[in-house]
């Protein structure tokens, strides 16, 4: 039996997912070496400044890759960053044919490590199963593209859209599944971020529990008056758990205790307890964050909708009516159906009696002005 590419090109996509949240900055990627119509190795991005895919899949198949072809989600790099470059590699290794999924728009390689290649006389396929991978590599694609991290808007509400009962009572409108995939989208992303008031409210650490290798995302809490308690579960887990506590220029009392206690602070320009938002996207990328989540009460959540920054949105759906007056996003104010947020690209997935129900909005109407780059916590 002879397979196709995309055959080859899913086993790639299938090894890239294995270094999900454990390879940033660099993309996660995944290789595969064919040769006769059978398998010879797999290899996947390692941890940054390690293998890239392509080597890691040529050093497992040895000799063996002489006349083979090599299948790999990603435009081989053909420059020295932390590593050498993998075009090279591939030449050296005597592979004839490299079947690619996508471009690489990073600067330093788009389009050239193709051209490498077809000059030393490799075979070159690419567009196999793009839609899949520029999927699966969206975090890294908007943050080259954008100069941003991808950011994504997770909520848990009730069917009837509240996010909590009239009390303030919110544990739990979401099922035990719900919650333990909320912590494998921990693992994926590079960072979580929250504000001080929804840490306050459930003693939150922000961390990943229950998921096999992964990597702790920064955990990112937005803190103006520095109201963190040092004896909070956040604080003194700092420790063990990547933390960076963003507050207000002209706070410094609590400050000394909490970097003792292993928080990282940065202080952020702001007036009262108003965060600039577009500072501390600038903050995020000079820190080389290309995954964000965000988990967070109406105030931050709408004035990152207000600034245009969600890229893809996940809403977990309990099983229970609440019909209180605590509605998601009660902030924004689009006065008119006609202008309500559209999202594309829907999935739909559910999780026994809950619903996951994600997409990405677009932004090309009018419905919420930008508005002052000024995050609320």
């Amino acid at each position: 039996m002879s397979y196709t590419d995309e055959h080859w090109m899913d086993i790639a996509i299938r090894e890239a997912e294995k270094s999900r949240g454990l390879c940033s900055p660099n993309p996660f990627v995944g290789a595969a070496i064919v040769k006769d119509d059978k398998l010879i190795a797999t290899g996947r991005t390692r941890a940054y400044g390690s293998d890239h895919a392509e080597v890691d899949a040529i050093n497992r198949a040895g000799k063996s890759c002489q006349g083979a072809t090599i299948y790999v989600t990603l435009e081989p790099c053909c420059h020295f960053g932390k590593t050498p470059p993998c075009t090279k590699a591939i030449i050296k290794a005597g592979l004839i044919r490299v079947v690619a999924g996508i471009c690489d728009p990073n600067p330093p390689v788009a389009g050239k490590g193709f051209e490498e290649l077809r000059k030393a006389g490799i075979q070159l396929s690419t567009g196999v199963r793009a839609d899949k991978i520029s999927e699966q590599n969206e975090a890294f694609l908007c943050n080259v593209q954008k100069q941003r991290p991808f950011i994504i808007w997770k909520a848990a509400l009730s069917l009837d859209g509240k996010y909590a009962a009239e009390d303030g009572s919110s544990k739990w409108i979401s099922n035990e599944l719900s919650r333990r995939m909320v912590h494998r989208l921990r693992a994926g992303v590079d960072a979580v971020l929250s504000g001080i008031q929804s840490v306050k409210k459930d003693d939150a650490m922000l961390n990943v529990r229950g998921v096999r290798y992964h990597k702790q995302p920064l955990r990112i809490l937005l803190d103006p008056y520095l109201e963190l308690e040092p004896n909070s579960r956040f604080a003194q887990s700092a420790k063990d758990f990547p933390s960076l506590v963003l507050y207000r220029i002209d706070q410094h009392s609590k400050a000394p205790i909490l970097s003792e206690l292993g928080i990282e602070l940065q202080a952020i320009d702001g007036h009262d307890d108003v965060l600039d938002l577009l500072e501390i996207i600038q903050v995020l990328n000079q820190r080389r964050v290309s995954s964000l989540l965000l988990e967070s009460g109406n105030r931050l959540s709408e004035s990152f909708w207000q600034a245009r920054l969600i890229d893809k949105c996940m809403v977990f759906y309990g099983n229970k009516i609440l019909g209180s007056s605590k509605a998601a996003l009660n902030g924004l104010g689009i006065p008119n159906i006609a202008d309500a947020i559209a999202l594309q690209h829907i999935q739909i997935k559910k999780l026994k009696d809950n619903v996951l129900i994600s997409g990405y909005p677009v932004f090309d109407q009018l419905a919420i002005p930008p508005n002052d780059s000024r995050c609320l916590h």
